[in-house]
């Protein structure tokens, strides 16, 4: 186990940083993410590390920023330690994660956070009171 994951989970208050999974739901602790990658020039320390569920950071990877669409700009990923989660996403009532920003959107499509599992998943946690 990662040493600092204790006080990560707590700080997340066990949910992953990016799509607020319920880390009881699993059979195994969340990851500490470097938000910025060491590879990347991201320190290793309490303010680049977020908690993370194994399918966000395996999506995130290295990546930094991603190509919105609509603007045809690169925007940032959403930063747990910049940012706030509700000004990026909404959920709407089937659980699916929308974007309310740019920043919003790339982070849900580079994450695949509406992917079919990550929704089917997402519907159960509603039902039984863990998300959102």
């Amino acid at each position: 186990m990662n040493p600092a994951y204790p006080a990560v989970a707590e700080r997340a208050n066990h949910r992953c940083e990016y799509c607020h999974a319920p880390e009881a739901m699993f059979n195994v602790e969340f990851e500490v993410d470097h938000i910025v990658p060491r590879s990347r020039g991201g320190i290793d320390g309490e303010a680049n590390w977020a908690l993370a569920c194994r399918a966000c950071n395996l999506r995130k990877s290295d990546c930094l920023d991603e190509l919105d669409e609509p603007t045809g700009t690169e925007v940032p990923l959403f930063h747990p330690r910049q940012d706030s989660w509700e000004s990026h996403f909404q959920v709407d009532d089937d659980g699916t994660i929308g974007g309310i920003s740019a920043t919003g959107r790339v982070t849900i499509t580079r994450l695949a956070m509406n992917s079919m599992l990550q929704l089917s998943a997402r519907r159960q946690w509603i039902k039984l009171g863990l998300f959102p």
